[in-house]
């Protein structure tokens, strides 16, 4: 299969990355920084044959998504999977926070998700095949008063996701939401001393792999993952 994944340098994105790879796919792989991308691009240990692209993408700039994705269909053709992980987590209370904390988290969050969606949507529905997973988090359904903003934006990506879902599903196309807890990012590393308490990266990653290898009709609408001892 052929699998775009978005703010896939590190983190979740890397370790979807990493796993797909492993299962012999075919990747285009974007993130901000094109260096972290060089980086994990010769980490992963690719098959004959087996193609990754790279390419530095603002995912939340309808111009970079669609440079992109017309760079990933001339390299591997139609994209068969779309995940939509990039995303960006700033702490505050709204009440104390300047309104550039909401616009900037809205366009990574929500308009990265929204643009990618508009631009292969449309072939995979054409393919009557296809897959998109959205990362978004348990605070779409939770309220977490120490990201206000946050929550908002990803409560707007769960239901983008969930107004996909009914878009696409009569074509043949599934949409997924994925609704991680804390999980263990470079975002909490010097902050805990306990990381095997969190949710893993490699946790996601194996919950998309079974995913994509249920039958044909099998439909996987909403996955919840949490950590039995670290509150999200």
């Amino acid at each position: 299969m052929n699998i775009l994944i978005t703010g896939a340098s590190k983190g979740i994105g890397k370790a979807i990355a990493i796993e797909m790879a492993k299962n012999g796919h075919n990747l285009a792989l974007c993130a901000r920084n094109i260096q972290d991308l060089e980086t994990l691009k010769s980490q992963i240990q690719i098959a004959d044959k087996q193609q990754i692209i790279i390419a530095a993408c603002d995912c939340g700039v309808k111009t970079d998504v669609n440079a992109f994705t017309q760079l990933a269909y001339e390299a591997l053709g139609d994209i068969n999977v779309l995940v939509n992980n990039v995303g960006v987590f700033k702490p505050s209370f709204i009440l104390d926070e300047d309104d550039d904390i909401l616009l900037s988290q809205l366009n990574t969050n929500l308009l990265s998700a929204y643009y990618f969606y508009k631009a292969i949507g449309k072939s995979m529905c054409s393919n009557g095949a296809g897959h998109i997973f959205n990362i978004c988090s348990v605070a779409s359904i939770e309220t977490l008063p120490h990201a206000g903003a946050y929550c908002v934006t990803k409560a707007a990506m769960l239901s983008l996701n969930n107004v996909m879902r009914e878009e696409v599903k009569k074509y043949g196309v599934k949409v997924t939401a994925v609704l991680p807890g804390a999980t263990y990012t470079h975002s909490w590393e010097g902050l805990t001393n306990v990381p095997q308490n969190f949710v893993q990266p490699q946790d996601i990653a194996t919950a998309i792999t079974h995913t994509l290898q249920m039958s044909t009709h099998a439909y996987t609408e909403q996955i919840i993952i949490k950590s039995l001892l670290v509150q999200s």
